[in-house]
């Protein structure tokens, strides 16, 4: 990617510790303000790109509703990162392989991975971890920042068979605190690994500030200790998004190695379903400001001055999210209920004796 003034990039040979200025192709009222970097995408794309966008914020609204009926376990609220979510995947193969964190469902669901099985896996069912076969993704990641660990083992495989594939993980600014965030990196940079890696830096690791949780100017900055190329980007802006995460992606399938994106989002919601308040560590206008420039009113607007997007498509795309949510929420409460016995079952090849007596134990039992 060409170096502008909207680009921030560190590459092997610079290092900055001054505030960088996010890469971004639209401008928070949805113009151009980047020609030059604009990705090349036909006008059915970019209506695709709205699209998915739409109908992620109207799944994770009606998500949201299913958590607060009981319905759903853990949930994470999406809204507000969209752009970052299908930016990324949309400029990815269905070859390259996705691993996720627990807040990316979205990523993983336009990647192949089927919705009801992310509305099992919510619930603890085993099934929401059975991967069906040639869906590149693995089952969402609890563990902050293990995803990472896991991005360069995965790309490593990939290197040594000599695929032109790409890993491909995301995590939060607070996932960027973690041991395994460093490990991943330097591992990735010293065997220059076909890995791209994104931090959905959203402002705060679940109630706990940026500014509180590092004294470096930004997580990008983190990648040039690993000798990788690091990119700035702005979260909310999908256009922008797209074309980092492709030219990475790109980079790594030429054998140029890793890249660390850090997109800049806001978080409308939550952090989570588990009774996250952020009234209680968020100023009460600062929703209300990045409300004004969010990703689908920033694209919306790009599209309505082209003439690609009208209030009848969004209302046929918002629609068709609520119909799909709620035949894919349907599906998950028909299926059968986990019992210990598949449960054991479904973690080893050849069960052990012991698991195999306790499985007759719980099968007696009706467990």
């Amino acid at each position: 990617m060409a170096k502008t003034k909207q680009a921030a990039v560190f590459g092997k040979s610079e290092v900055s510790l001054k505030p960088l200025e996010p890469f971004a192709i639209l401008s928070p009222d949805g113009e151009v303000i980047n020609e030059e970097q604009m990705p090349e995408l036909s006008d059915e794309q970019l209506r695709e790109l709205m699209r998915r966008m739409v109908f992620t914020r109207t799944w994770d609204q009606r998500a949201v509703s299913l958590a607060r009926q009981g319905r759903l376990g853990f949930y994470a609220p999406v809204s507000g990162q969209e752009a970052t979510m299908i930016g990324s995947e949309y400029a990815l193969n269905k070859e390259d392989f996705i691993l996720p964190g627990y807040r990316d469902i979205p990523q993983i669901y336009w990647h192949g991975y089927p919705m009801y099985q992310g509305f099992l896996w919510s619930r603890g069912h085993q099934h929401g971890g059975e991967i069906p076969e040639g869906v590149n993704v693995l089952v969402p990641q609890i563990i902050i920042g293990a995803q990472y660990v896991q991005t360069s083992g995965v790309a490593m495989a990939f290197k040594r068979r000599g695929e032109k594939r790409v890993a491909i993980t995301f995590t939060g600014d607070g996932g960027s605190s973690q041991g395994d965030f460093y490990e991943a990196m330097n591992f990735a940079g010293a065997y220059q690994l076909p890995a791209v890696f994104v931090v959905q830096n959203n402002g705060y690791a679940i109630s706990t500030p940026f500014r509180k949780q590092t004294a470096a100017k930004s997580v990008a900055q983190k990648g040039v200790a690993a000798g990788i190329r690091s990119v700035q980007v702005d979260g909310m802006d999908v256009l922008a998004v797209y074309r980092v995460v492709k030219d990475a992606a790109d980079r790594a399938r030429n054998g140029e190695g890793p890249t660390l994106i850090e997109a800049i989002n806001y978080r409308l919601g939550a952090h989570s379903m588990s009774g996250d308040d952020p009234s209680r560590y968020r100023p009460e206008d600062e929703p209300g400001q990045y409300e004004k420039i969010e990703p689908l009113v920033r694209f919306r607007k790009y599209l309505q001055s082209k003439g690609l997007w009208t209030e009848e498509d969004e209302n046929q795309v918002i629609e068709e999210a609520k119909q799909t949510v709620s035949e894919e929420i349907k599906k998950a409460d028909k299926y059968e209920k986990m019992t210990i016995p598949g449960l054991i079952d479904s973690m080893f090849e050849v069960t052990p004796p012991n698991l195999e007596r306790q499985k007759a134990e719980y099968t007696k039992e009706g467990k």
